[in-house]
């Protein structure tokens, strides 16, 4: 299986993991917050298709930059770059939504944090069931069947 397979099966598996989060926060969040709770629970999925598509974009970036090469330096940096950004850019995101009266601070806290262990939940099955080769041609020695 190729990288792009991995990349694609991540991103399928962070939509369904986004739109669960949108419908169980949301429905979880109006129950304990009314609009507010809803809102907040609406904004950790907006969130967390945003981030998902920054991480798949990067590595997009960087696998045509350095020519499908992830060991390059160069795809290292750019991955690393984009991880950075997104850190300034969450930081920024929560300085602007900070003291907002359409946002209920604990349903958007529940959001995020399912977001963050759902989307490591995520990379893990894409990953794990990628079965990508990781040893070139091995001979094991003669045919035993030859002699």
């Amino acid at each position: 299986m190729k990288s792009a397979t991995v990349l694609a099966r991540a991103l399928v598996y962070g939509g369904i993991l986004t739109v669960a989060i949108a419908v169980v926060g949301s429905i979880v969040g109006y129950l304990v917050a009314g609009v507010p709770g809803l809102v907040s629970g609406l904004l950790g999925a907006g969130l967390t298709a945003l981030f998902m598509a920054l991480t798949a974009g990067t590595i997009v970036v960087a696998a045509k930059v350095t020519g499908n090469e992830p060991s390059s330096v160069l795809f290292f940096g750019i991955v690393l770059g984009g991880w950075l950004l997104k850190f300034v850019l969450f930081i920024a995101i929560l300085l602007l939504l900070r003291g907002q009266p359409f946002l209920e601070p604990l349903v958007f806290f529940f959001a995020i944090l399912a977001a963050v262990i759902g989307s490591l939940v995520v990379d893990v099955i894409a990953f794990v069931g990628a079965r990508v080769p990781y040893v070139g041609d091995v001979s094991l020695g003669d045919d035993p069947d030859a002699r």
